[in-house]
C-alpha cells in the first residue's frame, strides 16, 4: 500500500468542485476530464476545498486543512481523501470558508509558503472562527519561532 496521503479532486460545471487550495504534490494522475488525483507525502500540510450545488443552491462549501500521515499513524477520515489525515482545521459554510481563504492569502502576502505555516496556527483558526471570533494573523516573528521550534525539537 502507498504511502502517500491521496485526495480526489473532481469538477463537474457549476455541481461539484473539489480543489487543493496549497499543498506540494508528490504525484498526480488524471482519471478523466472531471477527475484527478493528487497524492501528498506524509508530513504535508495542505488544503483541501470542498463545494457542491443543487438547483436550489449552495449545499456544501467545507475547507479543510491537513497533515499528510503516515503509517500507522491516526487519522481523521474525510470525503475523497485516502487513507484521510491529521484535521489542523475543518470548517464550513461559505462565509467561514472565505475567512480561511482570506487567512491563508494573508500568508501568502508575507511570502510565506502556507504549507510552511506552523500547524498550530490553523488549530487557531479552525478554534477562533468556529465560534464566531476573529483569529490572530499570523506574524513574521511567529513563523521565525516555529521554524526556531522545528529545528531545536524535531
Amino acid at each position: 500500500m502507498s504511502e502517500l496521503t491521496h485526495v480526489e479532486l473532481v469538477w463537474l460545471k457549476k455541481r461539484v468542485e473539489n480543489w487543493i487550495r496549497f499543498g506540494r504534490t508528490a504525484e498526480e494522475h488524471v482519471l478523466d476530464r472531471q477527475r484527478r488525483i493528487v497524492s501528498f507525502a506524509p508530513g504535508n500540510i495542505f488544503a483541501f476545498v470542498r463545494w457542491t450545488s443543487s438547483d436550489y443552491g449552495t449545499v456544501v462549501s467545507r475547507i479543510d486543512i491537513l497533515r499528510a500521515v503516515g503509517p500507522g499513524e491516526r487519522y481523521s477520515t474525510v470525503p475523497y481523501v485516502r487513507p484521510g489525515g491529521e484535521s489542523l482545521l475543518r470548517l464550513s459554510g461559505w462565509p467561514t470558508v472565505e475567512k480561511v481563504l482570506q487567512a491563508i492569502d494573508a500568508i501568502e502576502a508575507l511570502k510565506i509558503d502556507p504549507p510552511d505555516a506552523a500547524p498550530e496556527h490553523w488549530r487557531h483558526i479552525h478554534n477562533r472562527l468556529s465560534v464566531g471570533e476573529q483569529p490572530r494573523p499570523y506574524t513574521r516573528s511567529r513563523h521565525q519561532a516555529w521554524l526556531h521550534r522545528r529545528r531545536v525539537a524535531p
